[in-house]
C-alpha cells in the first residue's frame, strides 16, 4: 500500500535524525529553492517569503536562489529535485502534490525520491457562490443542487487536482451531483463565478478575495475544524472569521486543507534535514511569516517529524480513496 510506504519513509527520516548529531551539517555553497509552480503562484509566494525572511534574519549564511519548475502541475520540480539525489543544497517547495501526483499520472519521480522536511501552513478551502445567489448558507445551496442533479456547475482549478478532489468528497458526503468544469487556476475559477458562468467554486480565500470585496461572490462555509482567524472586514462588515465552518453549516465534511510543504532529495544526510527543519521552524515564528499567513488567510501550522508523518499519512489515505473511487489512478 502506498500509504504505508509514505508513513515508513517519513518514520525512517525521523529515526535517522534522532541518531545524528544535532545541527552537524551546515551549507557550504549556494542553495537552490526549487518552486513546483510558476512565478506568482501560491507555492512561489510561499518560497519567496521564506527566502526573504531567512535573508532578513540571517538564518542561513549562504545565498539562496529561487528557481521555478512548475510544469506538469509541479512534477517538473520534483523530477528536478530527484536529480540532486544526496545533495542537501537543493530544497523543494510544494504542497501535498508531492505525494499525490504519482497517483494520477505516470511521472519521472516517485515519493521515495523525496525526503520530507517540514510543513509550514495549511491552505483553506471555502464553498463560494455568486454574490447575488439566493442562498444564505451552505445547506440551502446544497439542498438546491441535490434537488437538481447535474443541473449546477462547480468550477475549479484543473482536473484531478485539489478542487475536483474536494468536489468529489462533498458529493460523496452529501449526495449532491455537480457538473465539474476545470479551469487553468483558481483565479480563472473566480472570474467565471463572478460572471455567473458557473454556480460555485471551492477556492482558497486569496483566490476569491477580490471578487468578494466587490460583492460579486460570497463564502458560505470553510472546510476547516475551526473558523478562520479574525480579520479586517472584507465586504459589508464581514471578514474571514465570520465565515462559519462547513460542519457548523450542517455539511457532513469537516476538514479539507492543503499543506505547504518543504522537501529535500533522497539520501541526504539526516542532520541536513534537521538543519532545514530548525531554520524553517524559526521562520514560522517570525512576525513576517505570521503577517504573511494572516494576509493570505492561510492557517499557520508548523509540522515536522512524527506530526508531519501523521498528517501526510491521513491526507494521503483520504485523497487516495477519492482517486480510486473516481478511477483517476494511473495504471
Amino acid at each position: 500500500m502506498k500509504t504505508f510506504s509514505i508513513t515508513a519513509a517519513i518514520a525512517g527520516t525521523i529515526a535517522l535524525s534522532a541518531t545524528s548529531p544535532a545541527q552537524a551539517w551546515q551549507p557550504t555553497k549556494p542553495i537552490e529553492f526549487v518552486v513546483t509552480s510558476g512565478a506568482g503562484g501560491g507555492t512561489d509566494n510561499f518560497a519567496r517569503m521564506i527566502q526573504a525572511i531567512i535573508s532578513k534574519h540571517k538564518l542561513i549564511d549562504q545565498p539562496i536562489v529561487v528557481v521555478n519548475k512548475g510544469g506538469g502541475s509541479g512534477a517538473e520540480g520534483y523530477v528536478y529535485g530527484k536529480g540532486a539525489k544526496g545533495d542537501p543544497n537543493r530544497v523543494i517547495f510544494g504542497t501535498n502534490n508531492a505525494y499525490l501526483l504519482p497517483y494520477v499520472a505516470k511521472l519521472g519521480y516517485k515519493y521515495s525520491d523525496l525526503t520530507p522536511v517540514a510543513g509550514l501552513a495549511l491552505d483553506e478551502f471555502l464553498l463560494w457562490v455568486k454574490g447575488d445567489a439566493p442562498y444564505a448558507d451552505a445547506k440551502s445551496y446544497l439542498d438546491a443542487v441535490k434537488a437538481k442533479p447535474m443541473g449546477f456547475k462547480m468550477g475549479g482549478s484543473q482536473s484531478k487536482d485539489t478542487d475536483q478532489t474536494l468536489t468529489s468528497m462533498i458529493q460523496d458526503a452529501t449526495g449532491v451531483k455537480w457538473i465539474y468544469i476545470p479551469f487553468q487556476g483558481g483565479s480563472a475559477a473566480a472570474v467565471q463565478l463572478a460572471g455567473g458562468h458557473i454556480d460555485s467554486n471551492v477556492n482558497n480565500p486569496n483566490e476569491n478575495i477580490g471578487q468578494w470585496k466587490a460583492g460579486q461572490v460570497k463564502p458560505l462555509c470553510v472546510f476547516s475544524p475551526a473558523r478562520l482567524a479574525k480579520s479586517d472586514p472584507v465586504f459589508e462588515g464581514k471578514g474571514w472569521g465570520d465565515v462559519p465552518t462547513c460542519k457548523e453549516a450542517g455539511v457532513p465534511l469537516e476538514t479539507f486543507q492543503m499543506p505547504r510543504t518543504v522537501w529535500l532529495p533522497a539520501e541526504v544526510p539526516a542532520d541536513a534535514v534537521a538543519f532545514y527543519a530548525d531554520v524553517l521552524e524559526k521562520v514560522s515564528k517570525t512576525p513576517e511569516w505570521l503577517e504573511f499567513v494572516s494576509r493570505t488567510a492561510q492557517t499557520a501550522k508548523f509540522m515536522k517529524g512524527a506530526e508531519l508523518a501523521d498528517f501526510v499519512a491521513k491526507d494521503d489515505a483520504a485523497n487516495k480513496k477519492v482517486f480510486e473511487n473516481e478511477g483517476w489512478v494511473a495504471k
